[in-house]
């Protein structure tokens, strides 16, 4: 590996082998990886609310899945990736908080994993595998000189997807 690009939260970037992509501390929010296997280009995005539509000031697209993963993949064809042979993989969508009654909030994890998987399906992307749900953190990095998705959690065995 020689670089490992860093991704902010409602952030989004792409990297090409052999480099590396990150984003720290999804908890809620979802890290969303697309990867072409047969140019290694590989993109994340650290998603923070399902739907742009519910909010007034929604210029960040990539705070949102519906936007930020349109976005992504564009940014990857732009790079040379092929949209018809990426494919995908999610992590975080955690149930940080216990809530009690009505309140919404709890499972706005649950609501962003909903949201990756709806809009990888209208693009046709395949969704290869997920670390979703449970109530920890992660932090991720995608590999692009081989595909692997690292999931690491706080006290937990590193995990390769």
């Amino acid at each position: 590996m020689s670089q490992m690009i860093k991704v902010g939260m409602a952030d989004l970037n792409i990297c090409k082998s052999p480099d590396a992509i990150t984003t720290l501390g999804l908890g809620s929010c979802i890290g969303i990886a697309l990867y072409d296997p047969v140019t290694k280009i590989g993109g994340l995005a650290h998603i923070m609310l399902p739907d742009s539509t519910k909010i007034r000031n929604n210029s960040n697209i990539a705070k949102f899945a519906d936007t930020g993963i349109v976005e992504l993949v564009n940014r990857m064809v732009r790079a040379g990736a092929n949209r018809t042979r990426m494919v995908a993989k999610i992590a975080g969508g955690a149930k940080m908080f216990e809530v009690t009654g009505t309140d919404t909030i709890g499972s706005i994890g649950e609501k962003n994993a909903l949201a990756s998987k709806k809009k990888l399906r209208e693009l046709g992307i395949r969704l290869l595998a997920e670390d979703t749900g449970l109530n920890y953190g992660r932090t991720v990095e995608l590999h692009c000189d081989t595909g692997e998705y690292y999931i690491k959690s706080v006290g937990k065995p590193l995990k390769i997807i």
